[in-house]
């Protein structure tokens, strides 16, 4: 007799690792494209500046993790706008829990790249358990 549970659990395990990999990708899409802005917005060390370019990076990171995710990760084949919109609404939560972080660490650690990687790393649990059962969860 098969396990259901023990099936399922590996299937979760797979998922994360894909949605970790998935994640790495956003991740790199993220880094470069706040570097890049860090090297074109004037004063990109102040906290106005940093916040908009840091959202401006993330969210760009979120959507190619969406693409990534819908197709490959979670195999979905529910309705793309109505999956993207909750998928962006996720980003949207994890961005605003990075930016939490963000001004909480930056008085430590500076507006630039430490204070980004842990704000980024703040919303990937979040960003993989609300997707697998919210946006994902048909799939």
């Amino acid at each position: 007799m098969i396990d259901r549970f023990a099936l399922h659990r590996r299937r979760g395990v797979r998922q994360f690792v894909k949605f970790g990999i998935v994640g790495a990708s956003g991740f790199v899409v993220n880094l470069v494209l706040f570097t890049l802005l860090q090297r074109v917005v004037p004063n990109h060390a102040a906290a106005g500046p940093y916040y908009t370019i840091y959202s401006i990076s993330f969210l760009a990171g979120g959507v190619s993790n969406w693409l990534l995710n819908r197709v490959w990760t979670f195999r979905s084949s529910s309705h793309p706008g109505k999956e993207g919109l909750q998928f962006m609404t996720v980003s949207v939560l994890a961005l605003l829990v990075g930016l939490a972080v963000s001004a909480v660490v930056a008085p430590y650690l500076g507006h630039g790249h430490k204070t980004w990687f842990v704000a980024t790393c703040a919303g990937i649990v979040v960003n993989f358990f609300v997707n697998k059962y919210w946006t994902f969860r048909s799939a």
